[in-house]
């Protein structure tokens, strides 16, 4: 495919991300240069060592769905492709998805955050390429805040300094505007109301919802790699698993396999939406 084509795709991909608009985030895409899905997955194809993902977003004293879903689908395609990936998340989502991924809690304390971020980076296993999907960024006051304004930082550790001291190209996922990464948007954030975030990074994804950005990422992976569908997500069976482990849907606070108040059909429908586009443009 001609990079006319590829980025043709991106942006119409893009578009599909964020066709609800129910937080604002089809203009905060406006914002960003187009290609931005494009080149992120450039980054991912070009990962071969280590990937640390970080992810976690609490809510109702556990934490929600969206977020360490696309973790798990971004990790097992990182797999599938030869890299080491790692999530990174509070202890206590990284003890929930240890029997199956390979995981390292957060450490807590400034000091701490810091010490162990710069150890991990520089010193015991620098990595390729550092993703953020879902995770609360700090604001201008350097606490963490839930879309209704609450101060959450008591309950998530701190992950900016994985991205501000990460020397490997950064990647990050958001659908509100308090996560972090969402710095890179920061002007158009000033529309929202909410508390954003105001840490940067490399390339930005918008979304309705964090975890469609990966499911549609996941996709055109696949596509520029000439294997599509190999394997497909079951991305109700991730969320089940998810509930089962304690998550909750970030919006309702329900235990149920659904994303930030939509129906369980929605993400499904959205990767089948993104993968018709990649089919059609494969056939044309």
């Amino acid at each position: 495919m001609s990079d006319q084509v590829t980025l043709a795709v991106s942006e119409a991909l893009e578009t599909l991300l964020v066709a609800h608009n129910h937080r604002g985030m089809r203009g905060v895409g406006a914002t960003l240069e187009r290609g931005y899905l494009l080149r992120a997955a450039q980054m991912i194809r070009g990962c071969t060592g280590r990937a640390y993902i970080l992810t976690g977003f609490p809510v109702a004293g556990t934490f929600e769905t969206d977020g360490p879903a696309g973790a798990m689908a971004l990790y097992q395609l990182l797999v599938q492709r030869g890299a080491q990936p790692t999530i990174l998340s509070d202890r206590s989502i990284a003890d929930a998805l240890s029997a199956d991924f390979h995981c390292i809690g957060l450490a807590t304390g400034t000091r701490s955050e810091i010490a162990g971020a710069v150890s991990l980076l520089y010193q015991q296993a620098p990595p390729d390429l550092v993703i953020s999907i879902e995770r609360p960024g700090a604001a201008t006051d350097g606490h963490c805040y839930n879309m209704a304004g609450d101060d959450i930082s008591a309950d998530c550790s701190s992950a900016e300094p994985y991205l501000e001291l990460a020397t490997c190209p950064t990647i990050a996922v958001g659908d509100g505007g308090n996560e972090l990464g969402m710095g890179k948007a920061q002007a158009a954030l000033a529309a929202l109301n909410i508390r954003a975030a105001i840490s940067d990074c490399d390339e930005l994804i918008v979304a309705d919802v964090s975890n469609w950005a990966i499911y549609a990422l996941h996709a055109f992976v696949k596509w520029l790699d000439n294997k599509p569908h190999t394997p497909a997500l079951d991305i109700q069976q991730a969320l089940a698993y998810l509930v089962a482990l304690g998550a909750v849907d970030g919006v309702t606070g329900l235990p149920t396999p659904t994303e930030d108040g939509f129906p369980a059909t929605a993400g499904p429908y959205l990767l089948e939406k993104a993968n018709t586009i990649l089919t059609r443009t494969a056939a044309a």
